[in-house]
């Protein structure tokens, strides 16, 4: 195993004061809490807090600031973070307006972020997304796993959490988005944990997993290589059967590398699957390619679709300033 590291006992806490000294004016690391929240609260704003298993950055410490998350509360590499994490985040971004967990569905998150809303002592509502629809049920979750769609939601919803909406209102636009979102994921090789220090799963020189979730998990099966013409057509096809959108619906089309990935073959892979949902009856109204939920080196992709109407496309473009998304500023 080759990696960046000192040690594999410090390497998220090195990792995440790298990341705090490199984005000071955006980020605050609270040690003593393992989260990381906004230097600057909006005080009667709706505080949004996520979280998860390390390995997936930018997800989710990288889309802390203005127009999405208050905080973030990072685990182990593909472990949940603790219940007094995030009701350590909460009450340190919480301004009075209450706070909004967003959530993808794996057990430990959902159970660990349910313990820390019934522990906080303040009012706390919840959306988990589930948008992928390679599997039903996983060694992770019950039900399907919240993927790439979860940047989506958090972007969405953090756009109208800027507009002082109530809470109440934030958490149907949350389901509402994830409603109308779905992925499917692609590896081409395995990742390797820190502390595993080795691969994963094995794959053959000649061999793709379809499917596959953002900690290595199985897909729908193991097949081999086949063009990206053919693979977007496949995963493209599974999204819209599943999705099932009105003729003509705008979309927003995001193409997301799992961390290996050169950009060049994402946007070869974005090109590919924009003429598939385009054939499919889909208007292409936004996009946004590159790695920002990933599953640490792990090469592959996946391909979200997210259906936009005026309102939420207008919520999409709103100025978001974090470290790992920004425009409109």
């Amino acid at each position: 195993m080759k990696k960046l590291i000192n040690s594999v006992e410090t390497i998220l806490s090195e990792s995440l004061e790298g990341f705090a000294a490199a984005h000071a004016d955006i980020v605050v690391f609270v040690p003593d809490g393992k989260f990381v929240r906004r230097k600057e609260l909006t005080p009667g704003k709706v505080a949004l807090v996520s979280g998860g298993g390390s390995g997936h950055e930018p997800l989710h410490a990288g889309f802390v600031g203005l127009g999405m998350l208050d905080a973030a509360c990072p685990g182990q590499v593909f472990t949940s973070p603790t219940p007094d994490q995030m009701t350590a985040a909460a009450a340190a971004v919480d301004t009075g307006a209450g706070c909004l967990f967003i959530v993808k569905n794996y057990e430990g998150d959902v159970m660990n972020f349910d313990m820390a809303r019934e522990m906080a002592g303040r009012k706390i509502l919840t959306v988990t997304t589930n948008d992928d629809v390679a599997v039903e049920n996983s060694t992770y979750t019950t039900g399907r796993r919240g993927v790439a769609g979860t940047l989506v939601v958090e972007k969405i919803v953090g756009a109208a959490a800027e507009q002082k909406r109530s809470i109440e209102e934030l958490q149907q636009l949350g389901q509402r988005v994830n409603d109308r979102t779905r992925s499917m994921g692609l590896a081409l090789t395995s990742c390797t944990v820190p502390a595993a220090g080795k691969p994963t799963f094995a794959l053959g020189a000649d061999e793709m997993e379809m499917g596959v979730g953002i900690h290595g998990e199985p897909g729908r099966r193991r097949v081999k290589l086949a063009p990206a013409k053919a693979i977007a057509e496949e995963m493209v096809g599974a999204i819209v059967a599943d999705l099932k959108p009105p003729p003509r619906s705008g979309a927003l089309l995001f193409v997301n590398g799992f961390g290996g990935t050169p950009a060049m073959e994402l946007y070869l892979m974005y090109q590919n699957a924009r003429a598939v949902a385009q054939k499919q009856g889909l208007s292409i109204v936004r996009s946004l390619v590159g790695s920002y939920v990933t599953s640490l080196d792990m090469a592959g992709c996946s391909i979200t679709l997210t259906l936009l109407d005026d309102a939420s496309l207008a919520l999409w473009d709103a100025r978001v300033k974090t470290a790992g998304l920004r425009w409109g500023v």
